[in-house]
């Protein structure tokens, strides 16, 4: 069947193959989201500032 070794460095790869693919969803999911959310309050903040400006003018 399989001798240590081999056992060794299969577990290893499947290790590393998931490692991979856990990183490879924060990527794609997490981080988009996050970058989102700060351009949203970027826009909302400079949206505030623009009005409290215009009230005391």
């Amino acid at each position: 069947m399989f001798e240590f070794d081999q056992y060794l460095g299969f577990l290893a790869f499947i290790i590393i193959l998931l490692i991979g693919f856990w990183v490879m969803l924060f990527l794609t999911a997490i981080i988009p989201y996050w970058i989102g959310g700060a351009v949203k309050e970027m826009m909302d903040e400079r949206k505030e500032k623009k009005r409290l400006e215009n009230e005391k003018a």
